[in-house]
């Protein structure tokens, strides 16, 4: 016997109760009753004779669009997660303390970093703001420099190396502060270990001491017959003091005479050099720091009057005329560091994001410097170069 031509068209859209058939009144209401006890929600359709072949496939297609969409807007969200999307509606204020604005090296490092943060989703102006302070190759402006990020509320401060750590440290416990290079963090007290940080501080080590033992160590080979070796340093930066120390240690076992020399700014260099040259100096290791850098074209011009083979932990030295150097990919450390900036405004915790070494490190060979002094590079040393001028 057929149903009541006026007889609804029930529709179940969950899996389990999908059903196309066709109820008289009273089983209609019997089975809305029922499902409504269960928790469903039944959708009577009244039906004209038998329903149509379109509403036939809206009813079967129906639950399946809507999951879907639900799986797609599932792949959409883990999509966005897994490409690190930054918090919405906030603009991050980052503070930088660096050397000098108009330095290319300078540049050229915080390009880097530049490129760092673009590759995690930070873009200037939109989601960050990048606060720069340059000392200008004045160290003594940092706590000023300091004292006006913390009045702006930055959301964290991004040291350019181990002097700009201190001031930085002094002038605030709570905003978190990331090192792009420093020399010893676990000597000078500003992390308590290279895995547990602890504090609000924490970033990228080169281990000076031990780079500049390996400095001391490569001008030998370069230069076999220097034997009284100048030691340029400043006791003002504070990863030299024990730099020195563990390059004395290593001079008494290489069997040369070390002489160290003091310069805290460019004004000393004169004098520093004519120093090395009343004690008969036959090369000169830099301890580099921060003024250094920005006076590297001087220094290497004196060095050439001079006469002396000179040894660098960094490669812009080179370009300006020194001898050798050898150290970490700055350029590296600057772009990695743009990975503590991330998780950091992300939400993690600077005591618990482990000091991380340099992994990068090149050594450099001015050809055209080695003509000039009437040197002759080892081929043991130049076929380790990665970079070298002619």
């Amino acid at each position: 016997m057929s149903a009541p031509a006026d007889s609804p068209e029930i529709l179940y859209e969950q899996p389990s109760e999908k059903w196309n058939g066709r109820l008289t009144s009273q089983e209609a209401e019997i089975a809305e009753h029922r499902h409504a006890a269960d928790g469903l929600r039944p959708r009577l359709i009244p039906a004209v004779g038998r329903a149509s072949g379109a509403l036939r496939r809206e009813m079967v297609l129906r639950p399946l669009v809507a999951r879907l969409t639900t799986v797609l807007v599932l792949l959409m969200l883990t999509v966005l997660l897994a490409s690190g999307a930054q918090p919405a509606g906030k603009l991050y204020r980052v503070g930088i303390l660096g050397i000098k604005a108009s330095d290319p090296e300078e540049t050229r490092y915080w390009q880097a970093f530049r490129l760092g943060l673009r590759e995690r989703g930070w873009i200037e102006g939109e989601n960050i703001v990048l606060e720069h302070r340059w000392t200008e190759g004045n160290s003594a402006r940092l706590p000023e420099l300091v004292a006006d990020l913390v009045r702006l509320k930055v959301d964290l401060i991004l040291a350019r190396s181990s002097i700009f750590v201190q001031p930085a440290k002094e002038a605030t416990s709570s905003i978190p502060i990331v090192f792009a290079i420093h020399a010893d963090p676990v000597g000078l007290g500003h992390v308590a270990s290279l895995a547990r940080p602890g504090g609000n501080v924490t970033g990228l080590t080169i281990l000076f001491p031990e780079l500049s033992v390996k400095g001391l160590e490569m001008l030998i080979s370069a230069v076999p017959k220097a034997k009284r070796i100048a030691v340029l340093w400043n006791p003002d930066t504070p990863s030299h003091t024990p730099a020195v120390k563990a390059v004395e240690e290593a001079g008494r076992t290489l069997r040369v005479q070390l002489q160290t020399v003091v310069a805290r700014t460019g004004a000393d260099l004169e004098s520093a050099f004519a120093a090395m040259a009343r004690a008969h100096a036959q090369a000169v290791l830099v301890l580099s720091s921060a003024f250094l850098t920005a006076e590297r074209q001087h220094l290497t011009e004196l060095a050439l009057r001079h006469r002396l083979p000179t040894m660098f932990s960094q490669g812009e030295f080179v370009d300006a005329g020194g001898l050798m150097s050898y150290g970490p990919d700055y350029g590296d450390l600057f772009r990695r560091s743009a990975v503590y900036v991330d998780r950091i405004l992300k939400g993690a915790r600077p005591a618990d994001l482990p000091v991380e070494q340099a992994t990068k490190f090149e050594l450099a060979i001015n050809r055209k410097t080695a003509k000039v002094l009437g040197l002759t590079i080892p081929p043991s040393l130049l076929h380790r170069a990665d970079h070298v001028i002619e």
